[in-house]
């Protein structure tokens, strides 16, 4: 299988994304992930090694943001023993670790000023300068770099290389939020709830229509890890084998919060007509769960609204309609003549 294949998700962006990546890793260019946090930028940087002709080699991940400024030039780039306090041995670097693999760099923008020269005499020359050392190393390493900032914002401002960016820059892939993934909360959060309870040796949960409801009227600004947080606290929660709303209380509660803004800045689609005209089903806008007074809206209400969307979406045909909504016919047909969706 493709490895590709294996990130999750159906939605036309992210399909868009993993077509990009997947043409990336054929050929031996450095690669920028763009995207917010959260989105899964390690796991693409992943899936191009996998897929590359270096997938037999080292993958070495550094997160740059999360090295002491102290540590990061001897992490990276190594030291010789005796050439700083506490060099007691020689040290390799990261670089030299990844020699004939890819070294992925994530929140890039966080690297100092003062070593950026030194990733670009790697991206230029292909070798390293050990702290202390006498000669430059020789690596061939495949350099994949993340951001979840502007990287063109960090140049302007002079906190970022411009000569740096463009080398790394030569192939650049922007990995989508979740908020734009439409129809990936539900198949994401299905394999998080397989994979966890697997994990946690626990009967397999499903989710009920509650959950998914609440799941995909969620903006998840924490993306693709928020969620997957969020559904290993509801498999703990969940008293039996069906995972409810309830489950998710601090998914609630941040709700309530976004609620509260919406009812301040009068942000709010307020009745059925207005949300079915508002919603263009191409462009992964979410439905609206709060009334015009920011309060969310009751079970039946957001379900008359999916049946009203629905049956717009699908030109009235019903067979189609049951089949994405995954109710049964007879069902839907009762509620669409309470609806008044049949009368001619």
């Amino acid at each position: 299988m493709d490895v590709f294949e294996k990130l999750i998700g159906n939605s036309d962006a992210i399909i868009s994304a993993k077509k990009l990546a997947s043409k990336g890793a054929m050929v031996n260019v450095p690669i920028l992930l763009n995207g917010q946090s959260g989105v899964g930028k390690e796991i693409f940087a992943r899936a191009i090694h996998n897929a590359s002709d270096r997938s037999e080699m080292p993958l070495i991940i550094i997160n740059c943001g999360a090295i002491p400024a102290n540590l990061v030039e001897s992490i990276l780039f190594g030291h010789v023993k005796g050439s700083f306090t506490g060099a007691i041995i020689d040290h390799r670097g990261k670089f030299v670790d990844a020699d004939k693999g890819t070294i992925f760099l994530d929140e890039i923008g966080e690297l100092p000023q003062a070593l950026q020269v030194k990733l670009l005499r790697v991206l230029q020359e292909g070798e390293v300068d050990p702290i202390g050392g006498n000669q430059p190393i020789k690596v061939d390493v495949r350099i994949i770099s993340a951001t979840n900032k502007k990287l063109e914002d960090l140049v302007s401002a002079g906190h970022f290389r411009e000569d740096l960016y463009y080398r790394l820059n030569v192939f650049p892939v922007d990995i989508p939020p979740l908020q734009s993934r439409k129809g990936d909360v539900e198949l994401l959060t299905n394999h998080f709830v397989e994979k966890i309870c697997k994990r946690e040796g626990r009967a397999l949960k499903n989710l009920d229509r509650t959950a998914l409801a609440l799941l995909n009227g969620y903006p998840w600004p924490g993306n693709v890890r928020e969620l997957e947080n969020a559904v290993v606290r509801a498999v703990v929660l969940a008293d039996s084998d069906i995972i409810t709303q309830d489950d998710f209380p601090q998914i609630i509660e941040q709700l309530k919060k976004i609620a509260g803004q919406n009812k301040r800045h009068n942000r709010r689609r307020s009745d059925i007509e207005n949300f079915a005209k508002d919603i263009d089903p191409k462009s992964g806008g979410l439905i609206s769960i709060f009334d015009k007074n920011g309060e969310v809206y009751p079970m039946d209400y957001v379900e008359k609204m999916m049946i009203k969307v629905a049956h717009d979406k699908y030109n009235g045909k019903m067979t189609e309609i049951a089949k994405r909504l995954q109710i049964g016919r007879s069902t839907l047909y009762r509620k669409a003549v309470q609806m008044g969706l049949l009368d001619n």
